[in-house]
């Protein structure tokens, strides 16, 4: 293992702890938007009451996505110092505008929505509630252009080796970002939206928390049977942009490896295990001609098969293969539950059918790991680029780097994330069995009180106390 691929490793490892609090806290702050919006409408204890339970997961979820990316980001100068040199005129643009919107929006407001509940007046502190889940959308947004920028890049010159900008709107705006952006969000708020159900669920099955629990359960199925359609046709869209700039990536998510006869289609295979070295795929199950209609919608539509390209053009087939699949099948899983569910809704049995609830238990890490796999796909996919079709993974990695320095590096990464972020999701699963509290009401008044606001102490040894199992 050699420091290219022990730096590839580090940094897959940091970002697969990174997205994941992101992501989560992308689709918490406007769900957190909209229960604050509830309670200044009703008034009604239950909505205040679960704003504060949300908003503790949310401040800790928060706080470890702000710490995995910072590591995150030390290893472009560690470990890809390469890319950042030839690159950074873009990229650091890019990831600074992130930091001039998004980062300056969430301090400014952050703490107002954490801690001024009784300070402020309510609708000062709906607005901070809502300028948190805007900038993190503003993240999302300067993210995934920069991302999308290395998978389809345009709107540069190349002089000397070196990208710089000519066009900052082709640049921001490149063929990928508007799929990607969509494709992005909404499968963070399907993954915040899985986990309130399966919650929701949890409290059900125990008898506990019902009121609270009911309006969850509701409010998932409905956002659910809007959004996983939606995340569908996106999904659509963006293999169609990925087929047309991307086709070896495409290749590989089909496992795809040389061209069928004249007229015959493309298959669609369900079942295999690819086979890089002799270049095919073992114990294949595909269907005729069903892929053509999938990926290009045309019954006789065909897409660039892998032996058209050299090998070393070619990524890592079995996992992209595999985690496309794994995404997609839980997306199924997750529009069958939400079918499921309104069905079980029309027949007045959505809170009593255990089946039922158990489904929302059992899927609700669902979100999470199509996330991570979709994201693999992204990544492997692109190789052995690192910025498509102009800079080899293998030319942006650091000069003189040593491995032995690396998996050092590597090592002490893993143990410090599984115990700072084992004890953070371990708290949070804490607050997650003890569940929504009574809170003391706010001030009617719009010069709110001065009164403490102990209700927002995420740090309160109390709660930890009664949270441990």
């Amino acid at each position: 293992m050699d420091a290219l691929l022990l730096s590839r490793i580090q940094f897959g490892f940091v970002i697969s702890f990174h997205i994941l609090f992101p992501a989560f806290t992308i689709g918490l702050a406007h769900w957190l938007a909209f229960l604050e919006w509830r309670w200044l409408r009703t008034r009604a204890a239950v909505w205040r009451d679960l704003y504060f339970f949300w908003v503790k997961i949310f401040a800790i979820s928060f706080g470890m996505g702000v710490v995995s990316g910072i590591v995150m980001s030390f290893q472009f100068g560690t470990n890809w110092a390469v890319l950042s040199e030839r690159a950074g005129a873009i990229l650091g643009p890019l990831l600074s505008y992130e930091v001039l919107t998004a980062f300056f929006l969430e301090a400014s407001f952050l703490g107002v929505m954490l801690f001024g509940w009784k300070r402020v007046s309510p609708r000062l502190h709906f607005l901070a509630t809502c300028m948190v889940a805007l900038g993190t959308l503003f993240s999302t947004f300067w993210i995934l252009a920069a991302n999308s920028w290395m998978q389809t890049p345009q709107g540069h010159e190349i002089v000397d080796g070196m990208f710089l900008p000519v066009d900052w709107w082709a640049i921001i705006f490149n063929p990928s970002f508007p799929y990607r952006l969509a494709h992005m969000v909404l499968a963070a708020f399907l993954t915040t939206c899985f986990v309130i159900g399966g919650v929701s669920a949890w409290y059900l099955r125990r008898g506990v928390h019902v009121e609270a629990s009911r309006k969850m359960l509701k409010l998932a199925v409905i956002f659910a049977a809007i959004a996983v359609p939606a995340q569908i046709l996106t999904g659509d869209l963006h293999g169609l942009n990925v087929g047309e700039h991307q086709p070896v990536k495409l290749a590989a998510i089909e496992g795809h490896w040389h061209a069928e006869g004249e007229g015959e289609g493309v298959p669609l295979v369900l079942f295999a295990l690819p086979n890089q070295a002799k270049e095919r795929n073992d114990y294949e199950i595909a269907i005729p001609r069903l892929g053509s209609l999938v990926l290009t919608h045309s019954w006789d539509g065909e897409i660039l098969p892998l032996k058209s390209v050299p090998a070393s053009e070619r990524p890592p087939v079995a996992p992209v293969f595999w985690a496309f699949r794994i995404m997609v099948g839980l997306g199924t899983l997750m529009l069958l539950l939400t079918v499921w569910s309104l069905w079980a809704w029309r027949r007045g049995r959505l809170f009593e059918s255990r089946w039922l609830l158990d489904g929302w238990r059992l899927l609700s890490p669902a979100g999470f790991v199509a996330l991570l796999c979709g994201w693999y796909v992204v990544e492997i996919g692109r190789q052995p680029y690192v910025i498509y079709g102009l800079l080899r993974t293998s030319e942006a990695v650091s000069p003189n780097i040593q491995a032995a320095a690396v998996m050092f590096s590597l090592v002490i990464f893993a143990i410090a994330y599984a115990v700072i972020f084992g004890a953070g999701i371990w708290y949070m699963l804490g607050l997650v069995r003890k569940g929504p509290q009574p809170q003391e009401p706010a001030p009617d008044t719009e010069h709110g009180d001065k009164t403490p606001a102990r209700p927002l102490s995420v740090g309160d040894a109390g709660d930890v106390q009664e949270a441990a199992p």
